[in-house]
């Protein structure tokens, strides 16, 4: 997994981000009713925790130690999920009138990065 490039994947990230955020901007505009204030701030949430997991899944590992590149990966998705559940139970606690909206574009936008994430992953390890 460590054969991507940091400045790679950050270039892809970027962009994705720039998409994602461009989307929700749009959203915002044409379809205010359904959209969530957040929307830009969720995604600034998961460029910033993608960039970070990302960088300690890519730090260069002295040795093929696959056990070592397993708690990587396995640090990466706790701290992921649990940065996650925070942010999700903080803004709820302070926005509840805005929640309903917030946990759907919360979601979406998770899951364009997850689907993100493992695409970029999955032509990297086919090369």
């Amino acid at each position: 997994m460590a054969t991507i490039p940091m400045s790679k994947y950050a270039f892809r990230q970027i962009i994705f981000s720039v998409i994602i955020a461009a989307l929700s901007v749009l959203f915002q505009i044409f379809v205010p009713q359904y959209a969530s204030t957040a929307m830009p701030f969720i995604v600034l949430f998961f460029f910033t925790l993608s960039m970070f997991t990302m960088y300690v899944l890519l730090r260069p590992v002295k040795s093929n130690d696959n056990k070592k590149m397993v708690s990587r990966y396995l640090v990466s998705r706790i701290v992921k999920f649990t940065s996650c559940i925070l942010f999700v139970i903080i803004y709820i606690l302070l926005n509840k009138n805005d929640s309903i909206k917030f946990g759907v574009a919360f979601l979406v936008i998770y899951f364009a990065y997850a689907i993100f994430e493992v695409f970029v992953l999955k032509k990297e390890l086919k090369n």
